[in-house]
């Protein structure tokens, strides 16, 4: 939840309505977006 909130700027209230697949969906497009040549 840390990576949405650093790279989205979203609160843990805004957060707190996903489950934990969405979670893990914009977590994964938080790190595309930090990582754009897809490096790990």
């Amino acid at each position: 939840m840390a990576d949405l909130a650093v790279v989205f700027h979203w609160a843990p209230t805004d957060m707190d309505r996903l489950g934990l697949l969405e979670l893990m969906e914009w977590r994964d497009r938080a790190r595309a977006r930090v990582e754009p040549n897809g490096r790990e």
